[in-house]
Order: C-alpha cells, then structure tokens, then sequence
C-alpha cells in the first residue's frame, strides 16, 4: 500500500511554493518545481490564479505537470496561446496597472544577500570557470516584476557577492534599485530553498530566514549560507498533509518528472 507520510525535501519546496502565490495573482511560472508548485496552487491554494509562461501561454490548467514551458500538456486548458512578444507585452501592461498583482519564479547558480541572482558566469566573466545559459527572460523579469526565487541551499551558491548580476535584486540595499535605473517598488519577495523561506527586511533589504522546514534548523541554514544571515525570527513551517502528497504523487507528478517518490 502507497505512502505519503513520508514525504521528501522536494516535496515539502514544491508544497511552499505552492502556498506562496495568492488567489486572483498572475503567476509567471519557469521549469521544474515551480511548476508542479504552481499546478498545485491552482488546485488547492488559489484556484483563482493565473499561470502563464515565457512561451506565450496564458491562464494555464495543467492537469499533469508539463516537462517545460513549451509541453503540449500546458494546452489542454489553457485560454491563450501568444507569441513569446506578446507574453512580454502583457507583462509590462499588467507591472503599468498593477505592480503588486503579478508574481514570477526565476532560479540560478548564485545569490547574495540582497537577492541579486547570477546565472550567467561562475568566475571571472570573460574567462570564466563555469558558463550558464544565462537570463533567457529573468532579467526582464526581475527587473519589473516581484520575484519569488528559487535556489538549493548551499553555502557555495548563498555568498557575499555575486560573480555577475543577471537578474536584479535589491541591488546594494535601500535604494540600490533606482540608483541602477530600475523600478524601486518591486523586487525579490522571498527565496524559496530547500531548507527553508528567506524574506527582505523591508528597512534594509538584507535577507533573513523567515521559515524553516521540519527536515531544517535555523543552525542548519546557517551553516549552508555564505554570509551573515538573522535567523532570530524563523518559524518552523507546517509539514504538507498526507492528502496533499498524495495529489503530488498520483495527479500532479505521476511520472516523477521532477520529484522522485521514496521507495522502500
């Protein structure tokens, strides 16, 4: 007989997550578990939310978890099929309307206390140790929208200073955002790893550890961070219900696309 009192640290990012974004939000939604977070939200968290993605898909329903922004799977009720240019569009239209209405995930190799997130170089940038991808969107994203960030807690990836700054952050802290030119009322909300939820304080805009998972402790993510982190206000979070694992396991991710089901 199936299990799902057992659940894993991937499971419990992609239950945050979920319970992260609000209902009537318009949620800009990338690969892996902010997916299935995001599937998940729109089964039980928020219901009235609306899921689009980069490749022009908007107000998404995925009765499955898609492999990528691009998966057929996303089309089954989705209620527009854009061009990649008019995705962009209606970002920018909803940030003129509604800056605190719309909500996006982005991820990378390297963050600093600010939330200033590198996913172009590791290393010097014109001969660099490690080349990624680099922004695709989020660097548009972040640079006009609220972000929700997602990251593997490391003390190699969580550091004093990025190597290059892909997608904005807070910049160098209060006011560091209209310095560099860019709208100073949205930023990084959270970073969602998985030992835990990081808010901005709003007065510094230095990071500290709002929650913890069952499976953490506020001396573990300190030990996993790069830089001087406050820990003083952490709570531990609510482990996800036995039901809630269960629409993960069996509806949500039956494939194990992105999360892999313990076995015995």
């Amino acid at each position: 007989m199936a299990r799902y009192d057992n659940y894993t640290n991937k499971e419990m990012q992609a239950v945050t997550i979920g319970k992260q974004i609000k209902d009537g939000q318009v949620v800009i939604v990338g690969t892996g578990l902010p997916l299935i977070g995001a599937a998940l939200a729109k089964r039980v968290y928020a219901p009235n939310c609306y899921l689009i993605m980069e490749s022009g898909l908007m107000d998404a329903a995925p009765i499955e978890v898609p492999r990528s922004v691009g998966d057929n799977r996303l089309g089954a009720h989705v209620a527009v099929q854009w061009t990649n240019a008019r995705f962009v569009g209606f970002e920018y239209n909803e940030w003129l309307h509604d800056k605190q209405r719309i909500i996006a995930f982005i991820g990378g190799a390297q963050i600093d206390p600010y939330g200033n997130v590198n996913s172009t170089v590791i290393g010097d940038y014109n001969h660099p140790t490690t080349r990624f991808t680099g922004s695709g969107g989020a660097n548009g994203i972040a640079t006009y929208v609220n972000t929700i960030i997602m990251m593997q807690h490391e003390k190699r990836r969580f550091i004093e200073k990025v190597d290059y700054i892909t997608s904005p952050g807070w910049m160098d802290g209060p006011g560091g955002r209209e310095r560099a030119g860019l709208p100073g009322n949205v930023g990084p909300k959270m970073v969602v790893t998985d030992k835990g939820i990081l808010k901005f304080d709003e007065e510094t805009k230095k990071m500290y550890l709002a929650g913890y998972y069952p499976s953490s402790s506020p001396e573990d993510v300190l030990e996993n961070t790069g830089f001087d982190i406050d820990v003083s206000k952490a709570e531990k979070l609510e482990e996800p219900t036995e039901d809630i694992i269960k629409l993960i396991r069996e509806e949500i991710d039956p494939g194990e696309a992105f999360i892999k089901i313990p076995r015995e």
